[in-house]
This record gives C-alpha cells, sequence and structure tokens, in this order.
C-alpha cells in the first residue's frame, strides 16, 4: 500500500475516477471529452488538474505522439486515506466512535446493522 499524504480535490477526483476505472493509460483527448461532456469543463481547465495531479504524484504521464495518463495511487489507497483523514479529523481517531454516530443517527438500518455483524463473523471464521 503506498502513503498517500497530499489531498485531491474534488475536480481532481472526477479525473482520478476515469483513470482508475480504464485501468490502462488513458489519452488527454478521452479524458477531455468525457469531462467536456460530463462537468462543461474547458480544455484548460482540465490540462490544469492533470499538470495539479502529476506534480502531487497521483499520476503519471507517458509522453508519446500524444500525452497518455495513468494514476499512480489506487482507488482503494485513497479511500483507505480519506477514510483515515475523516475519522481523524471528525471523531479523534476513534473508528468507533464513528460507527456509533452512524448507529445514533439512523444511518444505518437495522438491516445494514444485521448485515455488519454477520461480515463480521464471517471475518472470525476465516481467522
Amino acid at each position: 500500500m503506498s502513503t498517500i499524504n497530499f489531498k485531491i480535490s474534488d475536480a481532481e477526483l472526477e479525473v482520478m475516477r476515469i483513470l482508475w476505472r480504464e485501468k490502462l493509460a488513458v489519452s488527454f483527448s478521452d479524458i477531455r471529452t468525457e469531462l467536456r461532456d460530463k462537468m462543461g469543463w474547458e480544455k484548460s481547465t482540465i490540462a490544469t488538474l492533470l499538470r495539479r495531479l502529476q506534480k502531487k504524484g497521483a499520476i503519471t504521464v507517458q509522453e508519446k505522439e500524444i500525452h497518455y495518463y495513468m494514476p499512480k495511487i489506487t482507488k482503494e489507497d485513497y479511500i483507505m486515506f480519506k477514510k483515515k483523514s475523516l475519522i481523524d479529523k471528525l471523531y479523534d481517531g476513534s473508528t468507533k466512535n464513528f460507527v456509533a454516530a452512524l448507529c445514533q443517527n439512523g444511518e444505518l438500518t437495522e438491516a445494514d446493522i444485521d448485515e455488519l455483524k454477520m461480515y463480521f463473523r464471517m471475518g472470525d471464521e476465516s481467522k
């Protein structure tokens, strides 16, 4: 697992979602087409986002006849980083307090809780 020590903005995350989904190098043209259609962003905006992500070390660029971009971090690693960051920030690092807050506020239904209990029981059996 790579260590992530930078933040990805919501706009940059839109670019990362494309790269994570494709799993292969993606051309600037393909990224531009999707984000233009989905977000209405101009070429310069997308180029800026790609430069920022490259500077942060989140993506690499393969320079051939055109530029191709690939993620340097996995989606799973980024999710783990964001989860830890959120729990540290809002719940003083306590996952228990985070889950308790979800249960207390009705965010988790009884069915959700039963499903989680089953999930954890299955995890205990594999040890």
